[in-house]
């Protein structure tokens, strides 16, 4: 059990530490475009979710690189690790150019789809253009991160997440705000508004692209610098198994995502923006599930190889107990200091008030989320992804989705009626996927 613990907390800690930074930038991106008003909060949050959709697919693609990587490395096949990891690479150009192709052509579009307020159309795609431009590298900082992670390296994807974040924090202030004297010093500034908080944004993804490329072909379990670029199918088609169903299950969940947050836009700009803004502030207490998830996934892969289930279950229930009382936390944190969390993005009173009224309600389910994350990531390092995408379609579309239509469209209640839903979809889907988990329906990964 000792070293178990030593071992969850090596692998988690730079992740835990990456997602912190990841939310720091996220604040402090929400925070300035709030200083801007509620109608730049709302442009920017109209589109927010398809960016999430996006990155999710990458992410997702990345997930069958490292359960094949872990369970390679578990099993101390050296070869087919060194294969896995180099699909990467192939996967990367794939995903990553028909991504920004299909959204450099629907930017247009997309503020009129999700029922976007007329005032806010023009900025909502001048934002999601802009940070659509760079999605090949932004993609290579998604995948190939998680070809690392596949062989235990969680610094290198933590350390440019923080190069990436201070680059996109240099560029908001001097991007979206015009020049300005603090203590008496001019800050040059472009005045861009939202326009030079996704030019900002582009530019970090272009750094990180090239970054975590670099960092990623020098690695020595790759070998890239002796044998170079080579596509495998048989390896290629393993990853693509384990990571179509997280695809499909990511883009069940962001699409449903896409069509929540267009049915919230018509209860107003200002629902909206209080929606928009406690999504991004409720991000800060997700740190412990998401860092410590990545650590579930390459633990359980590597148990996978090496054939040991007992090892599976006690990695599993020793890390869902330490996020859930580490979430336990976080959720009264949050339910008692939700006015003061948002009044840090906007000075608008009413925005706030709303803001802290569902945060104070999603703060209840936090521990149960934090349960859900972990357990997806036990079932992606495992490879056992059909299951949980069968289980997002149904939650997602059958609570969230369908549950918030009822709400705004027949009963004509508020915003936190419609968080409510987002509650019971989370922890439906912790529920079955712990099912699964504890009557052991994985076990048939252990048949060779």
């Amino acid at each position: 059990m000792k070293n178990q613990m030593k071992s969850i907390c090596h692998l988690a800690w730079p992740a835990v530490v990456q997602e912190a930074l990841n939310v720091v930038v996220t604040y402090v991106d929400t925070a300035m475009v709030g200083a801007l008003g509620a109608s730049a909060s709302a442009a920017v949050g109209l589109t927010s979710t398809v960016g999430w959709l996006v990155s999710s697919i990458a992410v997702a693609f990345g997930i069958g690189v490292l359960s094949v990587c872990a369970q390679a490395d578990g099993a101390n096949d050296h070869k087919r690790l060194k294969l896995a990891g180099q699909q990467a690479f192939f996967m990367t150009l794939i995903v990553g150019i028909a991504l920004t192709i299909i959204c450099l052509v629907i930017s247009p579009y997309l503020p009129i789809w999700l029922n976007g307020d007329p005032a806010i159309r023009q900025n909502a795609s001048a934002y999601f253009m802009i940070i659509s431009i760079p999605l090949l590298l932004r993609t290579s900082v998604l995948i190939l991160s998680s070809a690392l992670r596949g062989v235990s390296d969680m610094k290198t994807p933590m350390l440019i997440n923080l190069y990436m974040n201070c680059i996109n924090i240099v560029f908001n202030f001097l991007l979206i705000y015009p020049s300005r004297e603090v203590f008496g010093i001019t800050i040059p500034g472009a005045g861009l508004g939202v326009v030079g908080a996704a030019t900002a944004t582009a530019i970090s993804f272009t750094a990180g692209g090239i970054m975590m490329f670099v960092r990623y072909y020098h690695n020595p379990i790759f070998d890239f610098i002796h044998t170079g670029f080579h596509y495998h199918a048989a390896v290629f088609r393993d990853c693509l198994r384990v990571g179509i169903p997280v695809v499909l299950e990511r883009s069940v969940i962001c699409l449903g995502q896409v069509a929540f947050s267009s049915l919230i836009a018509r209860l107003g700009v200002i629902q909206f923006a209080a929606h928009t803004i406690a999504i991004q502030a409720e991000q800060a207490f997700y740190i412990p599930g998401y860092g410590f998830q990545s650590a579930a996934a390459t633990m359980v892969g590597n148990a996978v190889g090496e054939q040991n289930e007992k090892k599976v279950k006690q990695v599993t229930y020793l890390i869902c107990f330490i996020t859930f009382m580490l979430m336990l936390v976080a959720g009264i944190v949050l339910f008692i200091f939700a006015e003061e969390l948002m009044s840090l993005f906007t000075p608008d009173r009413q925005v706030v008030a709303i803001g802290a009224l569902v945060l104070r309600i999603v703060s209840v389910s936090e521990p149960i989320y934090g349960v859900l994350v972990i357990l997806e990531g036990t079932f992606n390092g495992m490879g056992d992804t059909k299951a949980p995408f069968v289980y997002s379609l149904t939650t997602m579309w059958g609570i969230r989705v369908l549950g918030t239509w009822i709400m705004i469209n027949i009963f004509h209640f508020s915003l936190e009626f419609v968080w409510l839903m987002m509650v019971c979809d989370n922890i439906a889907r912790c529920v079955l996927l712990s099912q699964r988990f504890l009557k052991g329906k994985w076990k048939y990964r252990f048949q060779r």
